[in-house]
């Protein structure tokens, strides 16, 4: 058995070829696909976040609503990028998230991504320390939030307060039983998924990594997956982690599946550069007729050693569309793969 759920960019563009035009398609349209994915059985609905870009952006709204549309399905993200967050505030935000879905959050966390603009967090407010790169600032940021989710008072109380206070120390509110066991790290190299199991977070390991030796991609991935697992366990944690994997997968089942991803089954690794002087190592996408598509994903080592996998959506091309993908993986591939 296998957690699937689907992974949003939420792009938009005003193009008529687009059925998401504006920001508020891209938003409401994620809310009526996570009910979409819900109502077919899929266990996930995960966002992507950019920031000055026509993505989605801002992703506890999103989340709240989503949960409050829903009643079983997961919520994350993958990934937020914590360059850009102010970390008390985001546990705020995170804790009322997560009430108002009654605890489905899974808050996908990481250094991020090549940017749309030039260190775009300093636009944000924050800036590296001396002697400090971006990527330090981002786990930095990463272990402030994850120490005010344990939710232990650490801030000292007005004497003459405007309200009662409970006695000692005072936590962020709202606080979320169960959260900060919840929050996953997006890595891109063995050594930060390693950082990540240390620390107690899931992994989340997505298309593309840092080549880390030539092998295909999903040998790779598979690599990093039994990585992090043995510095969890060397780290001494008692709970069972995740690790999750992004695929984009599109059954062949119609003749709008075949005008849209047909050739997308000659797809193969690519390697290439995401940012200067480091080479990264770029999944291929599956596209095929059922039976094929699971031949080949049974040879997926990365996706065998996962316990959840997000199927990467077009979200482009609406909601009905993409939630008959998810139907199709979920129905016509899941089953003789031994993942439903």
């Amino acid at each position: 058995m296998k957690n699937i759920g689907f992974l949003s960019f939420g792009h938009w563009t005003p193009s008529p070829q687009s059925q998401t035009r504006s920001a508020a398609d891209a938003l409401l349209q994620s809310i009526e696909l996570a009910v979409a994915a819900e109502e077919l059985g899929a266990d996930g609905a995960y966002f992507r976040v950019h920031h000055f870009a026509r993505q989605l952006a801002s992703p506890f709204p999103l989340l709240a609503a989503a949960g409050a549309r829903t009643s079983r399905i997961e919520l994350g993200t993958a990934v937020i990028d914590m360059r850009y967050e102010n970390p008390l505030y985001m546990a705020e935000d995170a804790g009322a998230a997560d009430l108002i879905a009654g605890g489905r959050l899974q808050l996908g966390i990481s250094r991020g991504s090549p940017e749309q603009v030039i260190d775009g967090f300093r636009h944000f407010g924050y800036v590296p320390a001396e002697g400090e790169t971006d990527a330090d600032m981002a786990r930095g940021h990463t272990e402030v939030f994850l120490d005010v989710l344990r939710g232990e008072g650490f801030a000292q109380p007005n004497p003459r307060p405007m309200f009662a206070n409970p006695p000692g120390l005072l936590r962020i509110e709202p606080y979320s039983e169960g959260l900060r066991e919840r929050i996953w790290w997006g890595a891109a190299t063995n050594a930060t998924a390693e950082w990540a199991a240390r620390l107690g977070m899931n992994l989340q390991s997505s298309t593309l990594k840092y080549d880390e030796g030539g092998k295909p991609f999903h040998i790779q991935q598979a690599e990093q997956i039994a990585a992090f697992h043995a510095a969890w366990k060397a780290a001494g944690h008692t709970r069972t982690p995740r690790t999750s994997v992004s695929r984009s997968i599109f059954p062949l089942v119609n003749d709008m599946d075949r005008a849209y991803f047909g050739r997308e089954g000659e797809s193969q690794d690519q390697f290439g550069y995401i940012e200067p002087g480091r080479q990264a190592v770029f999944g291929r996408s599956y596209a095929a007729e059922p039976e094929q598509l699971i031949a080949e994903l049974a040879e997926d080592e990365a996706i065998k050693a996962a316990d959840t996998l997000l199927l990467t959506v077009p979200n482009q091309l609406g909601v009905d569309y993409n939630a008959h993908v998810i139907e199709a993986v979920l129905t016509q591939v899941a089953p003789a793969l031994g993942w439903r």
